[in-house]
């Protein structure tokens, strides 16, 4: 493959995917090739290997002989990714206070500070960035666990993290002052390095967000799956 194939493939990728966890793409709808070969103009053959680039990640489902679909959402397949967002969050959180330098203390100030200002203006009533909202949410989570020096642990987070943020866009609500305050208390705790009080507000944050969501998708019981306990401890 060519740089120029490898480059295109990648954004015809990134396109797609950015497609899905924003709902452009909607869950359960079958992504008919012609369909998307005239949407993000580039060859079946870059669309069939960005199309299963995301089923091997979990976003799109290929049946045998079916073609492919857009993976479906259920309250129960959110609470076990965010019940696998607290066990790995949580444990790459306590390795990156444990590592973290003081590069590390300027990122997640500079990333705590970028989310703190748009959550204020969200919480004014302003909505009208809700994209770089989450952009700044994941860059503040990322910040806070990119001292964990382990390259295949940030690698499963962020794919658990899209999967996650894909249900928070489907429902678009905000949890307004408890997340920000949720936020602060993440980012205090990891800058006064207490991993026990940083984990124990972040597994708050992520569980809270659980129940959240799935109110808001009208789920009206909720599964053994996702109840407000993570399996095993976040230790």
């Amino acid at each position: 493959m060519t740089q120029s194939s490898a480059t295109v493939g990648t954004s015809t990728y990134l396109k797609i995917k950015r497609d899905i966890l924003f709902g452009a793409l909607e869950p359960g709808a079958k992504l008919k090739l012609d369909d998307l070969k005239a949407r993000y103009s580039t060859s079946l053959s870059t669309l069939r290997e960005a199309l299963n680039r995301l089923a091997s990640e979990g976003f799109v489902d290929a049946p045998e002989q079916r073609g492919f679909f857009v993976k479906p959402v259920s309250a129960k397949d959110l609470g076990e990714i965010a019940h696998l967002r607290v066990l790995l969050e949580c444990h790459a959180l306590r390795l990156s206070i444990a590592n973290g330098d003081t590069e590390w203390e300027g990122t997640l100030v500079a990333a705590h500070h970028k989310l703190h200002v748009m959550e204020q203006r969200m919480l004014s009533g302003d909505e009208s960035e809700t994209e770089a909202w989450k952009r700044y949410d994941w860059e503040f989570h990322q910040a806070l666990i990119s001292a964990c020096k382990s390259s295949n642990l940030l690698s499963l987070h962020a794919t658990l993290y899209d999967k996650y943020l894909r249900y928070q866009m489907l429902v678009l609500t905000h949890r307004g002052q408890e997340a920000a305050a949720e936020h602060r208390e993440m980012f205090e705790a990891a800058l006064a390095r207490d991993p026990d009080r940083a984990v124990a507000a972040l597994k708050t944050h992520i569980l809270k967000g659980l129940e959240h969501t799935v109110e808001a998708m009208g789920e009206a019981e909720v599964s053994a799956e996702i109840t407000v306990q993570s399996p095993g401890s976040a230790r």
